[in-house]
Protein backbone atom coordinates (compact mmCIF):
# COMPACT_ATOMS: atom_id res chain seq x y z
CA UNK A 1 0.00 0.00 0.00
CA UNK A 2 1.34 3.43 -0.94
CA UNK A 3 2.19 5.78 1.88
CA UNK A 4 0.36 9.10 1.94
CA UNK A 5 2.47 12.25 1.58
CA UNK A 6 1.50 15.38 3.52
CA UNK A 7 1.35 18.81 1.88
CA UNK A 8 1.50 22.17 3.70
CA UNK A 9 -0.68 24.39 1.49
CA UNK A 10 -2.28 27.84 1.59
CA UNK A 11 -5.90 27.74 2.75
CA UNK A 12 -7.91 30.95 2.86
CA UNK A 13 -6.20 33.35 5.25
CA UNK A 14 -4.09 30.58 6.79
CA UNK A 15 -2.44 27.27 5.99
CA UNK A 16 -3.48 23.63 6.01
CA UNK A 17 -1.92 20.20 5.94
CA UNK A 18 -3.58 17.89 3.45
CA UNK A 19 -2.89 14.22 3.05
CA UNK A 20 -2.30 13.40 -0.61
CA UNK A 21 -5.62 12.60 -2.27
CA UNK A 22 -7.73 13.94 0.60
CA UNK A 23 -10.36 16.60 -0.06
CA UNK A 24 -10.42 17.88 3.52
CA UNK A 25 -7.36 19.04 5.45
CA UNK A 26 -5.82 16.94 8.20
CA UNK A 27 -5.20 20.16 10.16
CA UNK A 28 -5.36 23.95 9.78
CA UNK A 29 -2.88 26.57 11.01
CA UNK A 30 -2.39 30.32 11.23
CA UNK A 31 1.10 30.28 9.71
CA UNK A 32 3.06 28.38 7.10
CA UNK A 33 5.66 27.52 9.74
CA UNK A 34 3.05 25.80 11.94
CA UNK A 35 1.60 23.89 8.98
CA UNK A 36 5.08 22.80 7.84
CA UNK A 37 5.95 21.52 11.32
CA UNK A 38 2.67 19.57 11.45
CA UNK A 39 3.24 18.11 7.96
CA UNK A 40 6.72 16.95 9.00
CA UNK A 41 5.37 15.24 12.12
CA UNK A 42 2.61 13.48 10.16
CA UNK A 43 5.09 12.36 7.48
CA UNK A 44 7.51 11.03 10.11
CA UNK A 45 4.74 8.96 11.72
CA UNK A 46 3.59 7.65 8.33
CA UNK A 47 7.09 7.02 6.96
CA UNK A 48 6.30 9.24 3.97
CA UNK A 49 7.18 12.73 2.70
CA UNK A 50 6.31 16.28 3.75
CA UNK A 51 5.96 18.82 0.94
CA UNK A 52 5.84 22.59 1.54
CA UNK A 53 4.07 24.79 -1.00
CA UNK A 54 4.35 28.55 -1.38
CA UNK A 55 1.37 30.90 -1.61
CA UNK A 56 1.56 30.54 -5.41
CA UNK A 57 1.30 26.74 -5.14
CA UNK A 58 4.89 25.98 -6.15
CA UNK A 59 6.86 23.43 -4.15
CA UNK A 60 9.34 25.15 -1.84
CA UNK A 61 10.72 22.20 0.14
CA UNK A 62 10.34 18.43 0.39
CA UNK A 63 11.55 16.07 3.08
CA UNK A 64 11.35 12.31 2.93
CA UNK A 65 10.99 10.14 6.02
CA UNK A 66 10.54 6.86 4.16
CA UNK A 67 12.68 3.90 5.13
CA UNK A 68 12.37 2.37 1.66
Amino acid sequence: MAKKNYHAVPAGDGWAVKGEGNKRPSSTHDTQREAWAAAIEMAKKAGSSAIKHGKDGTIKDKRSYSDE
